[in-house]
């Protein structure tokens, strides 16, 4: 799905994952759940892209629904998969710490397992082989894609600027759809790692400019950064 200019949303509010699309090639943002795949291609043939073009995907964490069509990607093109250092182990074992799961609300939580099971969720592969990155990082990828550590919901949690496509994309350093409740709003994300820390990376999204705030989970946010950031923080 088109969102602006240069920009396309993959999956829906429950599971999200993007392409930025620019003259020089395609840079991809998450990759969802590995049903998404199909997702992808139905995407670059709406644009009249071959999967060739893109030139790489970013990960904004290393949990399994961000990671879902990655391995294959790598694989089948050979585009690489980065990802923060300090969640390089957790994208290639899936091995996490245990979290609170917190308040659910029964219909929208089997929602959530519902979709993850339409998508194939429970076939991720983990990804074999990544190019760690770091905080401040400038990627050599199309639209220059800079790396903003968001540590909380995971160690290597970042944000992903692409100041080409003004988007920010936040992967779960906050939410827009609580996928267990099913409440709307900028708002912190469930299964979160360390919660506090979580919520002061927040503050490194005051100086970004970019019109849109787009999460992994939840209807993309149009507005500044600093105030998503700040609706978050009154949720």
């Amino acid at each position: 799905m088109k969102i602006a200019p240069h920009l396309h949303r993959l999956g829906n509010d429950v599971v999200a994952s993007y392409l930025v699309d620019l003259p020089e090639g395609i840079t991809l943002v998450d990759a969802g759940l590995p049903g998404h795949w199909h997702d992808l291609l139905r995407e670059l043939e709406t644009i009249g892209r071959p999967l060739s073009d893109v030139r790489g995907l970013v990960l904004t964490h290393g949990d399994s629904d961000h990671i879902g069509f990655a391995e294959r990607l790598r694989v089948e093109t050979g585009a690489p998969v980065l990802v923060h250092a300090a969640d390089a182990h957790r994208a290639r074992t899936g091995e996490k710490p245990k979290t609170p799961m917190g308040p659910f609300r029964l219909g929208p939580m089997l929602g959530f397992l519902a979709y993850g099971l339409r998508k194939n969720a429970l076939r991720t592969r983990r990804v074999g082989e990544v190019v760690e990155v770091a905080d401040g990082d400038v990627l050599d990828l199309p639209g220059s894609p800079v790396v903003i550590g968001l540590p909380g919901h995971s160690p290597g949690s970042i944000a992903v600027h692409v100041p080409a496509a003004d988007a920010v994309f936040v992967g779960d350093a906050l939410t827009t759809r609580h996928v267990l409740t099913g409440r709307e709003g900028a708002q912190p994300a469930p299964f979160t790692d360390e919660p506090e820390q979580a919520m002061a990376s927040l503050d490194r999204l005051a100086d970004v400019t970019a019109s849109w705030v787009l999460p992994g989970h939840g209807a993309p946010w149009r507005g500044a950064p600093a105030s998503a950031a700040a609706a978050v923080r009154t949720a």
